[in-house]
């Protein structure tokens, strides 16, 4: 089973630790690709109109411009810089009590480095997968012919587990048949509704789960179903040819 979260807009800049080795990073072939964003996010983010390019506030005028010096500053596992609802329900911040070998299935999309993974060291940035960057153009778009053969190739046989946003999912969409999606609504006066903060909270809260539990992960979306219905009422529609599955989480 592979886990493909999305990134948090909000990340912690670590103090210390050696600098990005972009060579280093999980699916070294994408290293060429991730070095032509780093610089043309480095020349974007010196522009006058940076925070219009990449779609931020002027709140973030100094997170875009540490976009200037990425390559020297500090990094620290991936699942420590992230933050945000998704990350802080996982417990992403202290993984000592999760393996290696299950560690290694979480991976994080990334409008930077297209895809890392949880234990990857790199630095804060702020860039994401709907930004425009003026030499490359928007990033789902420039990511998904560079993510494709990669990952069609090291996911191929395994269950996908998509806790991805519609930007995100964009850029790599997966095999139908071997994806599920994870989709969370809340029962409101009779009604379903779907809640952002708790849609996240829950995927957050499910994954780590799945990887805290004593039980192998699972390999199948029936697998995946059934482990989740230990935590959760759920609803599983099994993936196609053509359309992933979606474990639906219904909350009360």
């Amino acid at each position: 089973m592979k886990i493909l979260l999305p990134p948090s807009e909000g990340k912690t800049a670590p103090d210390s630790g050696a600098p990005l080795a972009v060579s280093e990073l999980t699916f070294p072939a994408l290293a060429e690709a991730r070095a032509e964003v780093l610089s043309s996010l480095a020349q974007a983010s010196e522009r006058e109109d940076a925070l219009q390019l990449l779609g931020v506030g002027a709140s973030l005028v100094e997170e875009v411009r540490a976009n200037t010096l990425l390559p020297q500053a500090p990094s620290a596992p991936a699942h420590t810089v992230y933050t945000g609802v998704l990350f802080h329900a996982m417990e992403a911040s202290d993984l000592t009590d999760v393996s290696a070998e299950r560690r290694a299935a979480v991976h994080v999309m990334s409008g930077l480095f297209g895809i890392v993974g949880i234990d990857d060291r790199i630095p804060a940035y702020r860039l994401s997968m709907g930004a425009k960057l003026p030499e490359l153009g928007t990033m789902r778009t420039w990511w998904k012919k560079r993510l494709r053969p990669v990952l069609d190739e090291a996911f191929a046989d395994d269950l996908v587990v998509d806790c991805r946003s519609a930007d995100y999912r964009a850029a790599w969409p997966g095999t139908p048949d071997r994806t599920v999606t994870v989709d969370v609504v809340q029962v409101r006066d009779g009604e379903r509704k779907v809640v952002s903060h708790f849609a996240k909270h829950t995927r957050g809260e499910l994954v780590g789960r799945l990887l805290r539990s004593p039980d192998p992960l699972p390999t199948t979306a029936e697998g995946l179903a059934e482990a989740a219905s230990a935590w959760y009422t759920v609803e599983l529609t099994a993936p196609t040819d053509r359309k992933p599955g979606s474990l639906t989480v219904v909350l009360t």
